[in-house]
């Protein structure tokens, strides 16, 4: 997929004014700079940082609820994390954390204009006080079952997870059916058609399986 393609894509799942596109824009040319010297993202997957990281992104925002805070979990380079915060005006929070890698995601913060609205920590997701959020991302972090135990704290009764999984989705949510209830579903992914985002409502530990923080 060119990067004209993956643009017209994300132009079809949202309005993306100007400036919106000059953020991103300004990110991706902030991961292809530092990408090597940070390990930021695959070597092979740099060519085409916008199919396979921002559109990638910004599909999950065909299932969220409108306005919610968000919290991003292994934001790494950025992905979902600063493309959501690019293109809708919610409070998002990254968390991060390596630091070169938490650096990088603040310097990225500055320079597309987010800081009134996103803000990092540099710390594991089991380390941060439980705050409620209406959206809880992550992408590559950890299995189904290791993030649910990890983040469920920082739920509500109506947050929507919303995990890209790639190929394992389905083997993911049935090793999670064991320890967690909820309404799980996968969604076909626009960037790989093999590949699955879990979808999760209504998550709780089943009685007696216990969680990890």
């Amino acid at each position: 997929m060119t990067e004209d393609e993956a643009r017209s894509l994300i132009a079809g799942l949202t309005h993306v004014p100007r400036e919106t596109w000059q953020a991103l824009d300004t990110l991706a040319k902030l991961v292809k700079g530092e990408a090597a010297q940070h390990n930021l993202v695959a070597s092979s997957t740099v060519d085409h940082i916008w199919s396979r990281h921002i559109l990638d992104s910004a599909q999950l925002l065909a299932w969220a609820p409108s306005g919610e805070r968000w919290l991003d979990l292994g934001t790494g380079a950025g992905f979902p994390g600063l493309v959501v915060a690019a293109l809708r005006p919610w409070p998002m929070t990254l968390v991060e954390p390596r630091k070169l890698r938490a650096d990088f995601l603040q310097r990225a913060i500055d320079a597309m204009g987010l800081g009134n609205r996103t803000t990092v920590h540099c710390a594991r997701v089991e380390s941060l006080a439980p705050d409620a959020h209406g959206i809880i991302s992550a992408r590559a972090v950890a299995s189904l079952e290791q993030l649910l135990g990890l983040a469920h704290v920082h739920q509500h009764k109506s947050t929507v997870w919303l995990l890209p999984k790639g190929r394992t989705a389905a083997s993911e949510v049935a090793a999670a059916r064991r320890t967690w209830q909820g309404t799980f579903r996968i969604e076909p992914s626009m960037t790989d058609p093999d590949a699955g985002i879990v979808i999760a409502e209504n998550v709780q530990p089943k009685a007696g399986a216990g969680s990890k923080r």
